[in-house]
């Protein structure tokens, strides 16, 4: 079925009666005799022929993936690029404009698909592009790596007021990003005019700057579930439970999470924060996650570790680390490869070094995706430059929101989450009276995402007390036993939060004898060892102790 909350609402009074509903669906009935939503405005589209789409011809799957999403996205078959590059993922600066800068731009200039022109400063540019998106396929070089020094010659002290000076090494895709404009200098960054853009791309007038993304990751067969969950999950929406992992290490990252909790939240997305230094622990029980930005560890961890883990399909997920994408053929290592195995649709990362002031602003990304935008024009809007070290990956004209106003096909796992966020668009300016209905709902229905949705939100307003006592209420209402260990989780992050070490570690131990037999508990042996470490191992008589240097 497909349609929106108010016809919703008036369709189901008129045929209730006379329907034979699931339980979830039942539910959903009773819901919507509280709560009505609003259209959401959409930015202007992309056309598919806009897009181009580049492959490797050395490489047989590249050109497998570069067909499927053609037709995936009614793309020109025209708009196809095969190149002859290396298959190695990390090149030379002149491997990169001898296979593939050069033989690009002939390309576009063959197909006629751009103008350019000699500005006043000698530098050509495109004053007419015909082509905004530029989709890399798997197999295309990933790194550019930097100019090997002279011999006997030592790096550059790293000067503190421009630490990008003499660095020429980037991704291939930022590199990408304006290969139409000549005589630039390629060690250092170049401005992404994009950047905090207000209006689409389709409408910013910027011939000389391409935004790219790239489908890729350590396997044929999830780059093809990549394509796959985008359409299919803008059929449906993409609903489900926030995620977010605030490390407390340098304010500007902290501020980029803390935006995407806020903007979840207004959204009426249950969103679950951790704001501790250490991040997520192993195992944490992750359900029906939609959402994951986090913070900062080298290599995945956490929930991710747990072999039952899974995202929900077409989820967005993004830890920031300086080297996230350094590799895309592991996914057991970094964390952009071991993110898009666990099931997500779409990440950002960087490939070198980038410095964290130079990297995707997470709240500009996001509320770009919650506004309507697609996946390459928020994550554009949210670099400000090229020439550096991000890659995007995923399908470029995925729109997870697409349905945020309710529209779309309704599937029964959705259906809490759906009533989440109509009731705050019915009682956004009245967050009390919101509450109370949500509240008398989750009673009524027996429903622990919505209890745990009040949880969050009376845990947001520091109301301690009230959020440990909804918890409580929705560990009664959920029928699995993970879902009941991350209540019990909360619990105990109220008393951890408030000082209270004893009735955390107390906690922490009576969740462990109740929940020992599932891997999700690993996750209370993280946080002992945080709050209550075991004692170092008793020095071993037979051997000498260390000397003590002077």
């Amino acid at each position: 079925m497909v349609y929106g909350f108010r016809s919703e609402r008036r369709w189901f009074l008129h045929h209730a009666a006379n329907w034979a509903f699931s339980p979830a669906m039942r539910m959903f009935v009773c819901l919507l005799l509280i709560f009505v939503g609003f259209p959401l405005k959409l930015c202007a589209a992309i056309s598919p022929e806009a897009v181009a789409v580049l492959y490797n011809s050395a490489v047989p799957e590249s050109r497998k993936l570069a067909d499927l999403y053609r037709i995936s996205r009614d793309i020109p078959q025209e708009n196809l690029i095969a190149l002859d590059m290396p298959t190695t993922a990390d090149i030379s600066r002149a491997e990169y404009e001898k296979w593939i800068l050069a033989p690009l731009r002939s390309e576009f200039e063959r197909r006629a698909w751009w103008e350019r022109q000699v500005d006043k400063a000698g530098v050509i540019v495109p004053t007419v592009n015909r082509i905004q998106v530029l989709v890399v396929m798997r197999g295309v070089p990933l790194r550019i790596n930097a100019k090997p020094l002279p011999e006997g010659m030592s790096p550059a002290p790293l000067d503190p007021q421009n630490p990008v000076a003499g660095h020429d090494e980037a991704s291939v895709d930022s590199e990408l990003a304006m290969f139409g404009v000549e005589n630039l200098p390629t060690d250092g960054i170049l401005k992404n005019k994009f950047y905090q853009s207000a209006v689409a791309f389709s409408e910013a007038k910027m011939p000389f700057l391409v935004l790219t993304s790239r489908i890729d990751a350590p396997t044929f067969a999830t780059c093809e579930r990549m394509i796959r969950d985008a359409v299919e999950v803008e059929k449906t929406g993409l609903w489900g439970r926030a995620y977010v992992d605030i490390a407390n290490k340098f304010p500007q990252g902290d501020q980029w999470l803390a935006a995407v909790a806020k903007a979840s939240d207004a959204a009426g997305i249950p969103t679950v924060v951790d704001s501790y230094h250490d991040t997520l622990p192993k195992n944490y029980p992750m359900t029906d996650a939609s959402l994951y930005f986090g913070w900062y560890d080298g290599n995945v961890s956490g929930p991710f570790l747990n072999p039952r883990f899974q995202f929900r399909q077409g989820a967005i997920a993004v830890h920031l680390h300086s080297f996230s994408a350094q590799q895309l053929a592991d996914g057991t290592k970094n964390w952009c490869g071991p993110l898009l195995e666990k099931g997500a649709a779409a990440t950002v990362g960087n490939v070198f070094e980038p410095y964290l002031h130079l990297t995707h602003d997470f709240g500009i990304l996001h509320q770009k995706l919650l506004d309507g935008s697609t996946w390459v024009e928020a994550c554009w809007s949210a670099m400000p430059v090229t020439s550096w070290q991000g890659v995007v990956l995923g399908d470029p004209l995925y729109r997870p929101f697409k349905r945020f106003d309710g529209t779309g096909v309704m599937q029964d796992q959705d259906i809490e989450f759906r009533a989440l966020r109509a009731a705050v668009l019915e009682w956004k300016l009245d967050a009390q009276v919101r509450q109370n209905q949500l509240e008398k709902a989750a009673e009524r229905m027996k429903s622990g995402v919505i209890a745990e949705a009040v949880a969050l939100d009376r845990l947001q307003r520091k109301d301690f007390g009230g959020a440990a006592t909804a918890f409580r209420t929705a560990k009664t209402y959920y029928p699995k036993i993970d879902d009941k260990l991350r209540q019990d989780f909360q619990i105990i992050s109220i008393d951890r939060a408030g000082d209270r070490k004893d009735l955390a570690v107390r906690g922490l131990r009576d969740a462990q004898t109740l929940y020992s037999g599932i891997p999700e508990a690993d996750a209370l042996k993280g946080w002992l060892d945080i709050l209550d470490p075991p004692a170092p191992p008793p020095a071993d008589p037979t051997k000498a102790p260390p000397v003590k240097q002077p």
